[in-house]
């Protein structure tokens, strides 16, 4: 309706809130923005829902956990509410109560199956996104209960031997439990199954208990009801839940009486429950006999319109076919690796998502990173099926839209698709070739003009960029991502056999980085060093690295740009915490992608420093090889993001790959992160077949020779045209430069080694 932009509209809301004795929120939010630097998105909308949404469930978490605390709550619960713990969070003040300590999950599934259902650290399944949730317990009939979210003796591995699956043990006194949780196929559907084996000293009563919460807080069930055969449950009329065996004892509870665990040795026996509130719990008691292990299983099927078709098309042997293989002797590193594969595949439906539950969404800056991670391992197909996506998400104006405000999307598209082009072999599609266009020149006709006497000038304008950086501003990272993409286009416009399309962009890009170079002297001046803030305006801090970006992974500066080691000096000295990199802004936790990027720009220099912050990141992983996007310093538990981030894994893929081979200008890089203690075993070193810019190639370290202080290192490349120059610079040996035709080379232990 046209009338209603002609009301009022800022008059009547401060007219109201001062009514109502609030601040006025015009003018707060005026106060708000000065914090930033102007510009046309304040914050996307996106972020601003995802918010609205996450912190809804936190009002309703704060109206229900603290008032209950004699109910059995997921881990974070447990733990985030306990005075003694070091995951304690006081609440006096919080209007909302979200998990803030262990946002830890591990996703498990099959290919190209849309749903993934997640466990937590203490095997908490929830089966369906954002839903409800299964858990195991332990009761005997002298009273004593055991359950895992309160236990403090209780392990979690992932396993990966026949598919996708998370075991957790937990053990109390002479009670023990153990979960296995997978989904399989049934009839080319997929069923996610709990498989619980229960071992007690006395008689007593293994549990499967339905849970209306999942590691976010409360997920509502209203009503659930039994099967006239005891074998089955069926939540709110939508959901199934199967048992192996029929269930001896069944009780339910509502809010008002309290939760199923409090009443279950005086509850009648009971087939249906409801509750107006929406928190229905309930409880299948299986008869344990002393002594005698038993194992029940609890099946739910993901059926939806589009599982049966993927599901087919799927599976592990097939989708993990044509990927590098790594052989090291570090058995951590290895499983991390091979996690980190699967992490990848799973989330890697179509578009590419960097979580299966926070971040089940798009964004470009994410992609870049994890198509990168699929392409240089192997993964291609997928790769590209990602990428055939990005047109239909380009605007009619040019721009990679995820987000609005995030000027960094061009470029990151862009050069993705260039880096496509170039690992496989092939010419840029022809149905790219229009979105190719307009998104180079959204970036160049985006810059703001050169010819100002400010910082700013020939920059991309104040944005809100990746979010980990800061407030509104004219961010590096955006910039180098531009100059990225321009370069991109140049090439792939090239490959259309469009010269004049390609000088054009050529000469976009150079000009771009000039104005990048003439902010940054300026900004040396008034810093008195070489370090890149993440903007011309900001004194160093935690958002400077964003400005690595020039080095890894867009090779825009020489590896001894000093403006880059001094950005990682400042960076090492001033922001990590525990070997790792520690982001201040929003993140508030231990980042592990981040310091991976760190770790590569070392790597790149010759710094031996870089497989400090490898180890340092392993090492942060939880047991089933996942990093959430911030970990506590404390706790190590996840504070911030998906428990269970793609892009930190499609770092840990990247990082590895780079240690055994890496492109660097026209030049291959073999073995330069490889530390000298994997070659003081018997066995060999391997990874491949890799793709690179110039071709496939598959390397091999021998183990050092210690009569001859000598390794021997082999490759073979499958090359796109003629075979690149090839150097061998494994840390502590002589570098070796391989002439043409060679597949071999030696390489001596220096003396001082």
């Amino acid at each position: 309706m046209p009338w209603l932009k002609w009301l009022p509209w800022k008059f009547i809301v401060r007219r109201v809130a001062r009514a109502h004795g609030f601040l006025d929120p015009i003018a707060l939010l005026a106060h708000l923005h000065r914090f930033a630097q102007p510009s046309e998105v304040a914050l996307p909308i996106e972020l601003l829902r995802a918010g609205v949404v996450f912190h809804a469930r936190g009002l309703i978490n704060s109206r229900v956990i603290q008032h209950n605390l004699d109910w059995v709550w997921p881990y974070w619960v447990e733990r985030q509410f306990d005075p003694k713990d070091d995951a304690f969070v006081p609440r006096a003040f919080s209007i909302t109560h979200i998990n803030l300590t262990h946002r830890n999950w591990t996703a498990i599934g099959l290919p190209d199956c849309p749903q993934l259902p997640i466990v937590d650290p203490r095997g908490l399944l929830t089966p369906f996104f954002d839903d409800w949730s299964i858990d195991g317990w332990i009761l005997t009939e002298d009273g004593r209960f055991l359950l895992p979210s309160r236990s403090q003796s209780s392990t979690q591995r992932l396993d990966l031997g026949n598919g996708l699956a998370v075991t957790t043990e937990t053990h109390q006194g002479a009670l023990s439990l153990t979960t296995h949780s997978e989904v399989q196929l049934e009839s080319n559907m997929p069923v996610c199954r709990m498989r619980l084996e229960a071992l007690a000293d006395s008689e007593a009563w293994a549990i499967v208990a339905l849970r209306p919460y999942n590691p976010e807080g409360i997920s509502f069930v209203n009503k659930i009801t039994l099967s006239p055969d005891r074998t089955t449950w069926t939540i709110d009329g939508r959901h199934v839940v199967h048992f192996s065996a029929p269930a001896d004892h069944h009780h339910v509870s509502h809010y008002r009486v309290g939760d199923v665990y409090i009443h279950l040795r005086e509850l009648h026996d009971k087939s249906e429950g409801r509750c107006d509130v929406g928190m229905v719990t309930s409880a299948a008691l299986f008869k344990l006999e002393p002594h005698r292990p038993r194992e029940i299983v609890a099946s739910v099927s993901l059926k939806d319109d589009r599982t049966r078709m993927r599901a087919r098309n799927g599976g592990w042997n097939e989708s993990l076919r044509s990927h590098c293989e790594l052989r090291v002797p570090d058995k951590r590193f290895r499983f991390l690796y091979e996690a980190a594969l699967r992490t990848l595949i799973l989330h890697s439906l179509g578009d590419v998502y960097p979580g299966p539950y926070t971040y089940k969404r798009f964004w470009f800056r994410d992609a870049a990173f994890i198509i990168h991670g699929l392409l240089c391992t192997g993964l291609a197909g997928r790769a590209e099926r990602a990428l055939d996506r990005f047109p239909a998400r380009q605007n009619a104006l040019g721009y990679f839209q995820s987000q609005d405000g995030e000027w960094d999307s061009n470029g990151e598209a862009l050069w993705i698709m260039r880096r496509f082009c170039e690992l496989t072999g092939r010419p840029p599609k022809r149905k790219w070739r229009q979105s190719i266009y307009r998104g180079a020149r959204w970036i160049y006709k985006k810059r703001l003009p050169d010819d100002r006497d400010a910082f700013h000038s020939g920059l991309l304008p104040p944005g809100f960029s990746a979010e980990h950086l800061g407030p509104n501003d004219y961010y590096y990272w955006d910039d180098f991502w531009g100059v990225a993409g321009l370069q991109a286009a140049a090439y792939l416009t090239g490959s259309f056999g469009d010269d004049e399309a390609g000088a054009r962009f050529r000469r976009e890009a150079d000009a771009f980085s000039r104005a990048i170079d003439h902010s940054l002297s300026r900004v040396s001046e008034r810093l008195g060093r070489h370090a890149v803030p993440a903007s011309p305006y900001r004194r160093l801090d935690a958002g400077a690295i964003g400005s690595l970006a020039a080095g890894y992974p867009l090779q825009i500066w020489s590896s001894d740009d000093p403006r880059l080691l001094d950005t990682v000096s400042f960076l090492l000295a001033n922001c990590f915490v525990d070997g790792g990199f520690f982001q201040d802004m929003i993140h508030a936790g231990i980042n592990a992608y981040l310091t991976l990027h760190v770790a590569q720009v070392l790597l790149r220099a010759g710094n031996p420093r870089y497989f400090e912050l490898m180890t340092s990141v392993a090492e942060l992983a939880s047991p089933t090889g996942q990093w959430p996007e911030a970990i506590h310093p404390r706790t190590r538990g996840g504070c911030m993001g998906d428990g269970q981030h793609v892009w930190a894994a499609a770092e840990w893929v990247l990082m590895i790959r780079n240690c055994f081979v890496r492109e660097e200008a026209n030049r291959l890089i073999l073995g330069a992160g490889i530390p000298q203690r994997w070659l003081s075993g018997t066995e060999p070193l391997s990874f491949g077949p890799a793709p690179t810019a110039f071709g496939k190639v598959s390397v091999s370290i021998e183990p050092l020779d210690k009569r001859t202080h000598k390794t021997v290192i082999r490759w073979h490349g499958v090359w796109h045209a003629d075979p690149p120059r090839i150097e061998v610079r494994v840390p502590g040996f002589d570098p070796v430069i391989a002439k043409p035709g060679q597949e071999a080379v030696e390489s001596t232990l220096r003396v001082s080694q």
